[in-house]
């Protein structure tokens, strides 16, 4: 079964590469998105389509909060909300249990909230799928391949697809 959830913290254009290169994820769509009141604002984002067969929420959630600030404060945060958008209604749940045993597990104080997704605004052509039609731009050599580097080395080549690129 296909589900999707949205994820935003940082850049979209690293978030979609990180998100691209994960094993049971079929499409991450890259722009904007927001919640309802009083997390109305607009925020870089992008929404991923992943089979639950293959790949968990809870898998999902973990490399999110990895590949971002996602215990710190920043004066960026609105444009990089760090939150974590359902779509379906089953998910809300299911991340408020996940957020509390990643809470304790790590001892980490997250600031990644849950909002129930409100709307997406999808990026233009030319910065959809950044990273592969760019992976030698000094952006990509400077942010995106650390994020996959890391991403990689925390969770393991198994669940990461490293097609036409060397990490």
């Amino acid at each position: 079964m296909i589900n999707k959830i949205g994820f935003g913290g940082g850049c979209h254009w690293c978030t979609e590469a990180v998100f691209n290169h994960i094993s049971g994820v079929n499409n991450v769509e890259q722009g904007w998105i927001r919640s309802y009141a009083p997390n109305d604002i607009f925020s870089e984002a992008v929404v991923v389509h992943y089979e639950t067969e293959l790949v968990s929420l809870e898998f999902l959630t973990r490399v999110h909060l990895a590949s971002h600030s996602s215990t710190s404060n920043h004066s960026m945060r609105n444009k990089y909300q760090s939150a974590i958008y359902f779509i379906n209604e089953n998910d809300k749940s299911k991340l408020n249990r996940i957020m509390t045993r990643l809470k304790i597990e790590t001892q980490k104080s997250y600031i990644t909230q849950i909002l129930r997704f409100s709307e997406f605004k999808i990026n233009t052509e030319e910065y959809i799928n950044y990273f592969d039609k760019n992976p030698d731009a000094p952006f990509c050599h400077t942010y995106i391949i650390p994020k996959l580097k890391l991403i990689q080395n925390k969770f393991g080549k198994e669940n990461f697809v490293s097609e036409n690129i060397s990490l």
